[in-house]
């Protein structure tokens, strides 16, 4: 049995992305300053096709209901092509400080949320004392 619907589940995999865009971002403006370093980042839309490409099984009441089907299509685009200077380096300072502002924000809310669902078991075991 799954508490809260694998609301957690979710919420658990949502930081796991947002660790590992701020490690990316990190290692970006580490090397703001070294020469021909290509950019890296971990992009959600690439976890979220290879999730969505595993399916998902209906729950099928009679044998003439429709399966699931799905197109897991998207578009992939190579940055690290880009370079900003003479020395190759390939990292937008300022797009690197959006990016950490952005994904802060996202790991505050989904910590936020996190807490929240936590609160609620506690009070449900404490008898909502």
């Amino acid at each position: 049995m799954e508490i809260y619907g694998g609301t957690i589940n979710l919420l658990e995999k949502g930081l796991d992305y947002s660790s590992a865009k701020g490690k990316a971002i990190s290692q970006n403006i580490a090397n703001v300053d070294t020469s021909n370093y290509k950019t890296k980042n971990a992009n959600f839309k690439e976890v979220f096709s290879s999730e969505k490409s595993k399916g998902l099984e209906a729950y099928k009441t009679d044998s003439k209901h429709i399966d699931f089907t799905h197109s897991a299509s998207s578009k992939i685009f190579d940055v690290s092509a880009l370079r900003y200077r003479q020395d190759r380096n390939g990292v937008d300072m300022d797009k690197e400080q959006a990016d950490l502002a952005a994904n802060q924000i996202y790991n505050s809310a989904l910590i936020e949320r996190l807490n929240g669902k936590f609160n609620s078991l506690q009070s449900v075991i404490k008898g909502g004392r």
